[in-house]
Formats: C-alpha cells, sequence, structure tokens
C-alpha cells in the first residue's frame, strides 16, 4: 500500500479555532520511492486573529497571510481533490495523530467537507513518532537523538533528521517536515525490517482489534515522563476487552499478580484502577498504538526477570476469564459516567463539536453539490442541510468568499459575530486582538532581550495587521 507522509502549519495551535495556512505532502510506494507531491499555501480566513508563535516557529511572513493567490477555502478543496487522487493509502506524519489528523478533520468539517478522509476505508492512518519511539524503545542503536537535560532522548522531527544526517535547516515548512518524516521512517524500515510491517499493522481500529483480540500475550508500547517503555500485557477476554465508552482496547499488565484481581468487586477494582503503577493498560485502537510480538516485552525488566511459566499462567487467567472481564468493564463504565457528571456544563461552539454529534449521511451527501454550486446557489443550497452547524459555517465561508451574494441583513450579523469573538475582553478559547496584542508584548520583551531584531520586525508587522482587523470589525 502506498504512504501519503503529509504535514500542516498553522495559524495557531488551537486545532478547533486555528486555520491551516499550509499543508505539504509526498506520496510514496511501500520502499519510499517518491510518486507524487504537492505543497500549498493560502492566506488567513478573514477574521481570524493568529497566534503570533504559531506564525514566528512556522516562518509566516504577513504578506504570506494575506497576499499568496489561494483563499483558505480554494486550498482546502485543493487538499481534498490530491487526498482523494492518492487513496488508497497510509497516512502519516510526525505527531499527525494528536495534531495535523485533528486539524484537518476539523477544518474539512468547518469547511463542508468529509472530516475523516485519512482514515476512513480504504485508507489507513499511522504516526511517524509512534513508530520511532517504538523502533526505538526495541533497539536505541535504531537512531541517533540528542539527550536532553532530564537525560530522555529527544523526538523532535527536526533533532532526529539532523542527528541522523538529514538536513533539516528548513525544518517547519510543510513540505520539507514531510520529506524529513519519510527519511527518519525509510531509515527506521531499513534498520528493522522485520518490525515495520508489524508497526504498519494498527493502522486502523478493526485491524488493531483483531489483534488483541486473537493474541495471547502482547508488548504495547507507551511513551510517558520522556521515557519510550515496553509492557508485556494480557489483553481481557475477546468478548468483553473493548471499553463501553471510549471503545479502546484494554489489557492486564502481566507484571501485576492477577489472582487478587481476580475475585475484586467492581467497586474494590474502581480504588485499585486509581494505584501506581497502573495494572491495567489501555489499546488506544484508533489512534495507531505501536503493538509488537510478545518476546520483545519478555527481553525489558521487569518481565526479563520473571519466570515465563508465571507469565502464561497470568495470561491465561486474564484471556479465559469472562467474568473478570465483564467486571472490568463495568468500572470503566461508570468511572467514565462518573467523569461526565462532573464536565463543564458549558456551552460548546459549533467549531469544537465534531465529535459531539456526527453529521448525517443525508448531509454528507450533499456536500459535492454544494462545492460544485456557483456562491448565489450555495446560499440556497444551504436549506437543504439539516445540521444547523453547517448552515453556520456555509454562511461564514460565503462570506469570507463571496460576500457580495449575502442580503445585507445576514451579511451584518455574520461580521457582527466575529466582531462580538475578536474584540471580546475576556479570555476566550479562540485568540482575540487583546490576547494576540498581550502574546506580541511578551514576545517583544523576550526578543529584545535576545537582540533578534528579524523577530522584532516581524512582530511589529504583525501588530500592524491585527490593528487593522481591530479597526475594521470596530464599526461592526
Amino acid at each position: 500500500m502506498n504512504l501519503v507522509i503529509w504535514d500542516i502549519e498553522s495559524s495557531s495551535a488551537n486545532t478547533d479555532f486555528g486555520s491551516i495556512i499550509e499543508i505539504g505532502g509526498i506520496l510514496v510506494d511501500e520502499n519510499f520511492k517518491e510518486k507524487d507531491r504537492f505543497n500549498l499555501r493560502c492566506r488567513l480566513p478573514e477574521g481570524e486573529i493568529p497566534q503570533a508563535m504559531a506564525l514566528i516557529v512556522n516562518k509566516t511572513s504577513i504578506d504570506q497571510l494575506t497576499k499568496v493567490n489561494l483563499s483558505h477555502y480554494q486550498m482546502l478543496g485543493e487538499v481534498e481533490k490530491i487526498f482523494k487522487k492518492w487513496s488508497p493509502a497510509i497516512f502519516l506524519g510526525w505527531s499527525n495523530i494528536g495534531f495535523d489528523d485533528e486539524m484537518i478533520r476539523k477544518e474539512f468539517f468547518k469547511s463542508i467537507r468529509y472530516p475523516y478522509i485519512t482514515n476512513a476505508t480504504p485508507n489507513k492512518r499511522h504516526d511517524g513518532l509512534n513508530i520511532a519511539r517504538g523502533a526505538y524503545a526495541i533497539d536505541p542503536s535504531v537512531l541517533e537523538t540528542e539527550i536532553n537535560q532530564k537525560n530522555n532522548p529527544v523526538f523532535k522531527l527536526e533533532s532526529l533528521s539532523r542527528m541522523n544526517g538529514f538536513d533539516s535547516s528548513d525544518a517547519h515548512s510543510a513540505l520539507v517536515d514531510s520529506q524529513l518524516t519519510g527519511k527518519v521512517l525509510n531509515l527506521i524500515k531499513t534498520r528493522q525490517p522485520n518490525t515495520w510491517n508489524n508497526f504498519l499493522r494498527t493502522a486502523n481500529k478493526s485491524d488493531t482489534e483483531t489483534i488483541f483480540k486473537k493474541e495471547k500475550i502482547i508488548t504495547l508500547n507507551e511513551y510517558f515522563y520522556g521515557k519510550s517503555r515496553l509492557y508485556l500485557c494480557a489483553p481481557l477476554h475477546p468478548n468483553h476487552c473493548i471499553h463501553p465508552i471510549y471503545q479502546w482496547g484494554q489489557a492486564i499488565d502481566l507484571r501485576v499478580d492477577v489472582e487478587p484481581l481476580i475475585d475484586m468487586s467492581i467497586n474494590e477494582l474502581k480504588a485499585e484502577m486509581k494505584k501506581t503503577p497502573k495494572f491495567l493498560r489501555t489499546i488506544r485502537s484508533n489512534k495507531a498504538p505501536i503493538i509488537i510480538d510478545a518476546e520483545y516485552g519478555m527481553k525489558v525488566e521487569p518481565y526479563n526477570a520473571m519466570d515465563p511459566s508465571l507469565i502464561k499462567k497470568r495470561a491465561s487467567l486474564v484471556k479465559e476469564n469472562e467474568e473478570f472481564s465483564k467486571k472490568i468493564l463495568t468500572a470503566l463504565r461508570e468511572i467514565a459516567e462518573e467523569k461526565e457528571q462532573l464536565k463543564s456544563q458549558e456551552d460548546i461552539y459549533a467549531e469544537e463539536s465534531i465529535y459531539k454529534k456526527f453529521t448525517s449521511n443525508k448531509d454528507t451527501a450533499l456536500f459535492p453539490a454544494w462545492h460544485a454550486a456557483p456562491w448565489k446557489e450555495k446560499l440556497k443550497l444551504l436549506d437543504k442541510f439539516d445540521d444547523d452547524r453547517l448552515v453556520g459555517f456555509g454562511k461564514k465561508i460565503i462570506y469570507q468568499e463571496a460576500p457580495e451574494v449575502l442580503p445585507e441583513d445576514m451579511f451584518r450579523k455574520i461580521k457582527s459575530e466575529i466582531a462580538r469573538r475578536i474584540l471580546s475582553e475576556k479570555k476566550e478559547k479562540f485568540w482575540t486582538v487583546k490576547e494576540c496584542y498581550f502574546e506580541i508584548d511578551n514576545l517583544r520583551n523576550k526578543y529584545s532581550e535576545e537582540n533578534d531584531e528579524e523577530k522584532l520586525k516581524f512582530l511589529d508587522q504583525l501588530n500592524d495587521f491585527v490593528m487593522l482587523i481591530q479597526k475594521k470589525y470596530e464599526n461592526s
């Protein structure tokens, strides 16, 4: 299967309210031979306030934010065409599952496109960072890494690329980061050919579930506190091994004495789940977890000091005890429901509601016709959508792309809503004019101390740009 290695640069670290401003990718075959590539950049959407630090990291100038040929809406349309043309494929990037995938899903959702393009059948998705951490946990000699002050290896893409002999001077631009990701992953594939295909087995949810339902013992790779660790685990009984709310796999860490757990009540299990070290491990089935053969876990502490027959006995007790697995899932359900009740009841914005309510098949079927229609027709076609969120997104797209087709009262209402948001004096979920000025002032202090004239000049330009937006919307 082909690989699509892609990357984005954004106006903000907030995946709900920020925007993709640059996206690039390469299409390679299973041996990393390049077949195609693209790189697109767009203007910042009308009425959005960017985060200064995000723009500094991805080296975006005000001219690039305002003067490139493609609008944000047009760019997303081009991306959709390219991703469809390149399918079927395994889509991956560097830390993409936590950020890039979330961003593209929410951007497609807000632009009335099918959000799950990178992982809906026949496509699959994985994460280069997960693979690198898993490969390193198996054999630290697979990659040269910098070591940070806490004596932990550094897995940042720029650092890993540089340490392994790849030119990373242009890192943090979308196409370059895609290419660097490809080079690092190709190195791992070359040096660890036996585990490469193992890593890719978990590129979709159902394949991952098949693995842990079938296997008696697995090695699970997890990363926290700066370290990549291997855990020898026994998945729960195949009929009762998936979290009833979050739909993630569940397994018992085999360092733990299982027998006392089996006799515990549900309340006792809930109390035990709060203790450390954790006896229960979560397999994030839809987030490309690293699951490898049991032999790897058997080689590391503390499992390598344990009697293999004891490990097998514990695994059998877990895998074959249906009642125990049922109790675990009941305890997990109750914990999740208690958490839900404690959650804030504040209203959420349409932009952050993608997982709260899925768009209906009826509405999704209307997407292609809506995009194909002329702008005047687009406004009329919004009446066909049942989902009010899509209607709101559609009106805002028309305001940004073809405001002249909007009735005067609708135009004023949309502009007024944007003004209400960006001119807010409160601490908001999205970036406001006030927040941006505050960020610029803080960064000015930092870069003045460092005598960084280039960044200080950029901050002045950004300040002027935000002032123009403020002036435009103050009269709404």
